[in-house]
């Protein structure tokens, strides 16, 4: 996603990159996982919300940004790993999700999903993931065939 704008191409760069932002937010992760651990006990999937609008108007730009490198890191982690280990067609979202970001910033992404909303306060209950699938990937996989 991300890659392309930069002009990144090699493989390993990109893992290079990955491992990079990974290191800088495991701190962060770290931090949070501590504090999830010491105020809710250990969180089993049941426990987990679906992070949905409600959610998002609530929280802060930090909470918005790390939420968005998490997807974006599991999308990233998975299409690596299908690079050497292919999947058949349809049977994964991470290559369209990567696809249909391609060009995307983590601001961007944010004052898209903060301006949809803002403009649509009656959808609040719309899953975060599902806004941007349909208000982001679907209209970028048009887009970037």
């Amino acid at each position: 996603m991300i890659f392309r704008t930069l002009g990144i191409n090699d493989t390993e760069l990109k893992m290079t990159a990955i491992e990079r932002g990974l290191r800088k937010i495991g701190c962060v992760a770290s931090g949070i996982a501590v504090v999830l651990a010491l105020t809710s006990g250990i969180a089993v999937a049941a426990d987990i919300p679906l992070v949905d609008g409600t959610h998002w108007v609530k929280s802060t730009e930090e909470v918005k940004k790390a939420y968005l490198v998490g997807v974006s890191n599991v999308i990233q982690l998975e299409v690596a790993y299908q690079a050497d280990n292919p999947v058949p067609e349809g049977r994964s979202l991470a290559p369209r999700a990567a696809k249909g970001m391609t060009g995307q910033t983590l601001s961007g992404v944010l004052e898209s999903l903060d301006k949809w909303y803002g403009a649509h306060p009656e959808q609040l209950q719309r899953p975060v993931l599902e806004t941007i699938w349909f208000e982001m990937v679907v209209p970028g996989l048009k887009t970037n065939k």
